[in-house]
Formats: C-alpha cells, structure tokens, sequence
C-alpha cells in the first residue's frame, strides 16, 4: 500500500514539491554565497528526498540538535520557509478536494512543519523501532 500511495503522490504533488525543495537548495548554495546557509542546502536535499517519496517515513528530532538547530530554523523560515509551507498548504488543500486525494492531502499537511524547521530532524523509516518520539 505505501508503494501505491507513493507513485500516486509522486504524480500530483511530489515532483512538485521536490523541486521546490531543490531549488530552495541551490539558492541556498549558490545565490547567497554565506558558509552560514550550506546547512540549509544541506536540510533542503535531504528533505526534497523525504517528500518526494513520503510513505513509510517519517521525520524526529534528533537528540543532539541544540541552539545552532534553533537559530538556523528561525533564519530558514525567514528565507525560505514560509514559501515552500504555504506550497504544503495549498497542495494539500487541492488534494483534499477528492476522496482519493485525502491521504495525499493529509501527508502534504503533516509535512509543513518541516517546512518551517528542516534542521535538528532526522528522517527515518516508521517500521523501525527508534521512529518514534
């Protein structure tokens, strides 16, 4: 079932998503040209693979995350969180407009938090005992 639900979402909203998320990636590498915003090209790559196939993980603090963690989040929802959230939003409501699209509609809704802090996360399978909180 997460195979079907995967190929379903890569086709009406993961490509999308991906490449916003690629392409947050690249401005943070190439266009600002500040040491201080690789971590974040870094968080973006790592998260354009998350949504581009979703089902079967999911995302966790990580334990060593600390106040580099938090300033770096407050600084990517000024840049570019805001922007690929409210992608999240929208998709998610289109997708809700169909019964099949719920699911879809619901994990693009349960992702805009890692829209808005990407660094401290971990992405890790749901079948494995340590994916929880």
């Amino acid at each position: 079932m997460k195979t079907v639900l995967n190929v379903i979402w890569l086709v009406f909203s993961g490509f999308w998503l991906a490449l916003a998320y690629a392409l947050a990636g690249i401005i943070c590498f190439i266009l600002f040209f500040f040491v201080v915003t690789i971590p974040f090209g870094i968080a973006s790559f790592r998260i354009a693979g998350y949504v581009l196939w979703p089902f079967g993980r999911t995302t966790v603090m990580r334990n060593d995350a600390g106040i580099g963690s938090l300033l770096g989040n407050i600084l990517w929802i000024v840049v570019c969180g805001w922007w690929i959230a409210i992608g999240h939003l929208v998709t998610g409501v289109i997708l809700c407009i169909t019964i099949i699209g719920i699911p879809l509609g619901l994990a693009n809704l349960k992702m805009i938090p890692i829209a808005f802090t990407p660094l401290g996360r971990e992405i890790v399978p749901t079948d494995a005992p340590f994916a929880t909180r």
